[in-house]
Formats: C-alpha cells, structure tokens, sequence
C-alpha cells in the first residue's frame, strides 16, 4: 500500500477493529475509500436512528443484494439490538417480518417499499414521516444507500464469506443464484 492506502487502512482498523470485507476493496481507491467509510460510520454509530433500526436497515440491503457477507457480520448485531429472530428470519427467506412494535413496522413497511418497489407509498410515507421525521426518513435513505454500495462492492468484487459462517440465504449459493429444484447455480 502507498502512504495514502496505509493511513486510510490504519483510521478504518482504530474504528473498526480492523480492515476487512468492502474496506479492502475499497482502499484500491482511497478517495473513495475515505468517502464510503465516512457514510458508513454516520449510517452504523451516528444518524438519527435507534441502532436496531440501524441493524434492520443493513439486514434489508443486505438480503435485498443478497449481501452475505453483511449479513453475516450484522446479523448477531441485529438480534442482540433487538430485532426479533422470527423478523431476521423472514427477511433471509423473503418473506414479510412481523414486527409488534408500531414504529419497528412503519420503518420495515418504508423500507421495504423502496427497496423492492423503488417508490413509498403516501401511507407508508405519512406513517415512517410521523415516526422518524423528515430527519430520520433522510438518515434512513442514507442508510439503506450506503448499505446498497456496501452489498454491491462485495458481491462484485466476490469478497469471500466469514470462514466460519454458513451461507445466509436459502436461495444463494457462492455468487450466484440457486435454480430452484437443483444444486446448480444461475450465472
């Protein structure tokens, strides 16, 4: 690594424990490099959102790129901020979670309107805008982007899933597609 690479790589390791998944991918470009880790940490320790939701937001964009390798970092996280594992579950599976709180679903109903349908609902809308504010309806957005690049850098890039962990996705296997009905892969 130049200078550059190496001061980058030691301020991502004193925040984030070490560099690892899209961060050593990204310091190819340290311009980018620093910008994306930037919003990363405003999007995980300092937007307005409750950190469960925080957790939930990456989950989504996660399974939405079938991002496996952030799935598997977070999703200890997420259950122990407190998103219910019958929620984390269904979202692996895509299928509708179920939230009892009434702010938990109004986030997950905002969520999941734009990541699947690109737009919200003015229902949806009114409900999270009531919840979260203007504010937290922006910060959420913020999120679910920077978790949208985060997922596309490591399925791209084939950043290579936690030796210890287990494929997330029923549907996934390797960087590819699972053809229902056979263990072969989609290209």
């Amino acid at each position: 690594m130049d200078p550059r690479q190496q001061e980058l790589a030691a301020r991502i390791a004193g925040r984030r424990g070490a560099v690892r998944g899209p961060f050593r991918v990204w310091l190819h470009s340290p311009e980018m490099c620093e910008r994306a880790e930037s919003l990363g940490a405003f999007a995980r320790f300092d937007c307005s959102l409750p950190k469960h939701l925080r957790e939930l937001s990456l989950l989504m964009a996660a399974r939405h790129w079938d991002a496996q390798y952030s799935w598997n970092a977070h999703v200890r996280q997420a259950i122990e901020a407190g998103i219910p594992e019958a929620a984390v579950d269904a979202i692996a599976e895509k299928r509708a979670a179920v939230f009892d709180d009434e702010r938990d679903r109004a986030f997950y109903q905002f969520c999941h309107e734009i990541l699947e349908d690109h737009f919200v609902c003015d229902d949806t809308f009114a409900l999270a805008l009531g919840h979260f504010g203007a504010r937290g309806l922006v910060d959420t957005i913020g999120a679910l982007g920077n978790f949208t690049m985060l997922g596309m850098c490591l399925n791209a890039f084939q950043v290579d899933l936690q030796a210890d962990r287990q494929p997330p996705f029923p549907d996934v296997r390797g960087y590819g597609r699972v053809v229902p009905g056979t263990d072969r892969s989609q290209p």
